[in-house]
């Protein structure tokens, strides 16, 4: 599997506003889940979204959910994260892993299957820091 890319990263105040970018090539156009997940200090990682693109609904873990958007330009492979109304706990590197599943899975729980599909046989790319001042 091709190692996504990521970018986007930066250092915001609270509150401010941050879009990450998923460069996931050479995968299947039919489709395959690709997603982010975090890891703070002293924190385990954690999951943040995913979708089965192209036409899957994103699933987002609880801790994002209403501040966090997922969103794709599927013709140039990208899967982009728009982060809004940032808090110092959202302070993390940020990674993007993508997968290519041997089925396709069920549409109503395609992001969420991903979710977990991703930890288990993802590629992970090299991540992108994102810091969070109060």
């Amino acid at each position: 599997q091709v190692q996504p890319v990521e970018s986007g990263g930066g250092s915001v105040q609270a509150g401010g506003s941050l879009r990450l970018s998923c460069l996931a090539s050479g995968y299947s156009s039919s489709g395959y889940c690709v997603g982010w997940f975090r890891q703070g200090p002293g924190k385990e990682r954690e999951g943040v979204a995913a979708i089965y693109t192209p036409a899957g609904r994103p699933f987002y873990f609880d801790s994002v959910k209403g501040r966090f958007t997922v969103s794709q330009d599927n013709a140039n492979d990208t899967l982009y994260l728009q982060l809004d109304s940032l808090k110092p706990d959202d302070t993390a590197m940020y990674y993007c892993a993508a997968a290519q599943p041997k089925f396709p899975p069920s549409p109503e729980e395609s992001g969420e299957y991903c979710s977990r599909h991703l930890v288990d046989f993802g590629a992970w790319g090299q991540g992108t820091q994102v810091t969070v001042s109060s």
